[in-house]
């Protein structure tokens, strides 16, 4: 049992790395589905930033101006 837990640990600590590692997104990055400008608009509730991403994806990386 115990290592059926350590496996779990792992497995979601390795899940979390493997899925933020590409991505330049933090806590203030707020995307938002903007359907009144088409179907792929996105915009920033934090900052205001737009991106069409031309898929129904949202954005994976920081638009803010630095």
């Amino acid at each position: 049992m115990p290592l059926l837990l350590l496996l779990l640990a792992v497995s979601v600590f390795v899940y979390g790395w493997l899925a933020r590692r590409n991505s330049t997104l933090t806590r203030d990055c707020r995307w938002r589905l903007d359907r009144t400008l088409g179907v792929s608009h996105y915009r920033c509730a934090s900052c205001g930033a737009e991106c069409d991403t031309g898929s129904p994806r949202q954005p994976r990386h920081c638009s803010r101006a630095q």
